[in-house]
């Protein structure tokens, strides 16, 4: 009698566990923000429905054209220049611990392309201008991905010339 209600208690609580799992649905409070920081995107997120203190990993991605150039230190373009333009995917990644609540609020800095070129010894590398495209943040963790509003923003310099 006493086994057959220790396994009837065991048997609540499974499904009593597995209730509240299946009841539980992560997502983005709304589609996390994408803003400009200088030539470097800042993706800004709240996330709700997580477990409490559940460590969730996230990718912010965007698909980003640069195009740097070598100018003189005095921020002047020399006549023959030198230039690169770069079109690659980037990402970032990170893990973040939910609250007491089961909600997470951060943020993530995808950062524009890096170029193979070198200067010359009198020149410095000057990024001109970026544009990322299909901005997004993915919940790797849980399964849950969204573009960014908006999902393309564009940097050029203010020296560019």
């Amino acid at each position: 009698m006493r086994i057959n209600r220790t396994l009837c208690l065991l048997a609540l609580a499974l499904v009593a566990t597995t209730a509240i799992a299946q009841s539980r649905r992560p997502h983005f409070l709304r589609a996390p923000s994408a803003s400009l920081g200088s030539p470097r995107v800042i993706v800004q997120w709240t996330e709700v429905e997580l477990l409490k203190h559940e460590n969730v990993s996230y990718i912010a991605s965007a698909k980003a054209g640069a195009h740097y150039q070598c100018v003189y230190r005095s921020n002047q373009r020399p006549s023959a220049t030198h230039q690169e333009d770069v079109l690659v995917n980037v990402s970032v990644g990170g893990t973040f611990t939910a609250d007491k609540y089961g909600k997470i609020s951060d943020k993530l800095i995808i950062p524009a392309p890096q170029p193979t070129l070198v200067c010359p010894s009198n020149q410095v590398l000057t990024l001109v201008s970026v544009v990322f495209t299909d901005i997004r943040l993915t919940d790797v963790s849980n399964y849950v991905s969204s573009p960014t509003h908006p999902s393309a923003l564009s940097y050029k310099a203010e020296c560019a010339h």
